[in-house]
């Protein structure tokens, strides 16, 4: 099977992904952060999860554990991700959650089995390099971690998890997979705002339709990245997220009061060129035929 539909459709995920900050900033000028955001969203969201789930609960059943297993990553991801970048520095919780291809390309051999070739170890090594240009690193960051730098760790980690499950649930529908950590973040969100003393803000119309808007890009932005990770081998799909990096931190200098430097330009380059390589086939195994023995 081709691999241009599933990298296609996880590099636009992850730069949907990449532009979510946009959205994130306008309710954050409303009052609406953190795990209120997220219960209100992924809340919507397990409305059409739910039954969807139970409906296709015969497919899922055998490999229920696995459907499980994304839905706590995945979702804890989200929570972690999202409160992450409403308390912490966003430069530095972004850095920390992209040490994700490191955990997706040791899970892959670790845990799936897969090859670790010295093509996807480069990969990986160029996109960290991109990563680090793209964010302009210096002395500042390198700082004892903060409670929002352990939260990007967590959902670095979690993401990772996420597409190392939702690889190895190989039987589970691409419907179930995509939905399940909406309910996931949605539960935690639940138990977490109350034990941090944060609820929603009153609902008006305006604010209502606007959140029922980021509930649909999510959905069709998840299930392009899932579809993506279902169909790739996790190393290559733990570089190909990256596209994410790339486009939160070049849309916020390109709309906001930064400049784009040339840094930002070289960084974002060796991302692309990464995910490129990454993206490659690998050379498939010369098989020697034999003259039979006269």
């Amino acid at each position: 099977m081709s691999t241009l539909l599933p990298q296609a459709l996880l590099v636009s995920g992850a730069i949907v992904w990449g532009l979510g900050w946009l959205p994130l900033h306008h309710f954050a000028s409303v009052g609406l952060v953190g795990m209120p955001l997220v219960l209100l969203v992924y809340g919507l969201l397990s409305l059409i999860a739910v039954p969807l789930l139970w409906q296709q609960r015969s497919a899922w059943w055998p490999q229920r554990n696995g459907l499980l297993a994304i839905a706590v990553c995945g979702g804890g991801a989200t929570a972690a991700l999202v409160t992450a970048l409403a308390i912490g520095d966003v430069v530095r919780v972004m850095l920390l959650f992209y040490l994700a291809p490191v955990w997706g390309v040791l899970g892959g051999w670790l845990w799936l089995g897969e090859r670790l070739s010295v093509l996807r170890v480069g990969a990986l090594l160029l996109a960290l390099l991109g990563i680090a240009l793209t964010l302009g690193i210096s002395r500042e960051l390198i700082q004892p971690l903060s409670g929002s730098d352990w939260l990007a760790l967590i959902a670095g980690l979690g993401f990772s998890l996420n597409n190392l499950a939702t690889r190895a649930a190989d039987r589970v529908p691409l419907a179930s997979k995509t939905l399940a950590p909406f309910v996931g973040s949605a539960l935690i969100a639940a138990l977490l705002c109350p034990a941090l003393g944060e609820y929603p803000p009153p609902l008006t119309v305006a604010l209502s339709w606007q959140i029922a808007l980021m509930a649909l890009g999510w959905l069709l932005s998840m299930a392009a990245v899932q579809y993506g990770v279902s169909h790739l081998e996790a190393g290559r799909a733990a570089v190909l997220v990256v596209f994410e990096l790339v486009a939160a931190v070049l849309s916020s200098a390109w709309l906001g009061a930064q400049a784009i430097g040339t840094h930002e330009w070289i960084g974002a380059a060796l991302v692309t060129l990464a995910a490129l390589i990454a993206s490659w086939p690998d050379r498939p195994a010369l098989t020697v035929i034999r003259s039979p023995s006269i």
